[in-house]
């Protein structure tokens, strides 16, 4: 779809990208700056119109409408410019076809803008790659969370991919997607598998902050824990994620007692600043594998991000101070 300009009307053909989008929410996704109360005006007043007629906010947009838009200026947010500036980093691919691209997130980045944030991965690709007509989340990681994550080129994929993420976290099933990460928590983990199915409740602290925890009024959660390796003060584990709530892994590993070590938000915030000065300067929480039926057609996608150098280290690090009592010994000649 054609930029919306500031100067003269605007005249844009609707696409396949844009097919099935309520009207509404196009034109704030691309008046970005535009008072959301100014965008309902100039619709219900007629000044954008779709085929030559005046259309309701709720207008479902079909491939082939002819969309006028009026002049809008747009407010330019000098922090964003600066922002984006800093996301000019090489955002390494892992897959990529017509209608699918991986990416091996890092932590410390935001997947979107918003929340106190003002760039993020979804902004720094679109900027990186200008010619994508159509580029969006298909799922989230948190900031701190480094791994795999997928984004749709075209609407028809994203939607599949969205539907995938639903089936799974409303509890699997064989058009679901598997997910596994890499976490390193504070403690002995005895069990080479263990099933976690402890209810998880959304709250807001008294500060506003979200945050979940354990309860029985809370939604269904199930994670598999399998153990990798084991040392004297910590375990590396693969979750699976059986449901997709927010924070799972993080709040199911808290409330058994063992914390995801640099965890800041659940985490055991003495152990974490000591091993700040160890050498683990984030959560040590990685998604390192997912296998989901590929959107375009009936083979399986399978895609991997190896764990990042300096979670490498850090475990290398702890493996020769450490006798390490469970898994394949890590370290110099060993791999994780």
């Amino acid at each position: 779809m054609a930029e919306v300009s500031k100067n003269s009307v605007t005249q844009a053909l609707i696409t396949e990208n844009e097919h099935g989008q309520r009207l509404d929410n196009l034109l704030l996704k691309k008046c970005k700056g535009v008072p959301k109360s100014h965008v309902y005006s100039i619709v219900r007043s007629g000044q954008v119109r779709v085929n030559g007629r005046r259309v309701e906010v709720s207008y479902r947009l079909q491939s082939g409408d002819v969309l006028r838009i009026p002049p809008l200026r747009t407010a330019r947010i000098e922090q964003e410019v600066v922002a984006g500036a800093e996301f000019k980093v090489h955002l390494p691919i892992v897959f990529e076809d017509e209608g699918l691209l991986v990416v091996d997130k890092p932590a410390g980045i935001a997947v979107h803008g918003g929340s106190g944030e003002s760039f993020g991965i979804i902004e720094a690709l679109r900027r990186q790659r200008p010619e994508a007509h159509f580029l969006e989340l298909a799922h989230r990681l948190d900031r701190e969370t480094s791994g795999i994550l997928l984004l749709g080129k075209k609407r028809s994929v994203l939607l599949a991919l969205q539907e995938m993420f639903r089936t799974s976290a409303l509890g699997g099933g064989r058009q679901g997607a598997d997910k596994r990460y890499l976490v390193l928590v504070c403690g002995r983990w005895m069990d080479p598998l263990r099933n976690v199915r402890l209810p998880l409740l959304k709250y807001l602290q008294a500060s506003g902050e979200r945050r979940v925890r354990v309860s029985e009024e809370g939604k269904t959660a199930h994670t598999i824990f399998r153990l990798v390796a084991r040392w004297e003060r910590f375990s590396l584990l693969e979750a699976q994620l059986k449901t997709g709530r927010t924070h799972q892994i993080r709040v199911h590993l808290a409330h058994l007692g063992f914390p995801i070590a640099g965890d800041e938000k659940y985490g055991d915030f003495a152990l974490n600043k000591a091993l700040s000065r160890e050498g683990l300067k984030r959560m040590f929480l990685h998604a390192s594998r997912m296998r989901l039926p590929h959107p375009l057609g009936e083979r399986e996608l399978m895609v991997e991000a190896a764990l990042p150098a300096a979670l490498q280290s850090f475990v290398h690090s702890i493996s020769a101070k450490e006798t390490q009592d469970y898994g394949e010994k890590v370290g110099v000649g060993g791999s994780i």
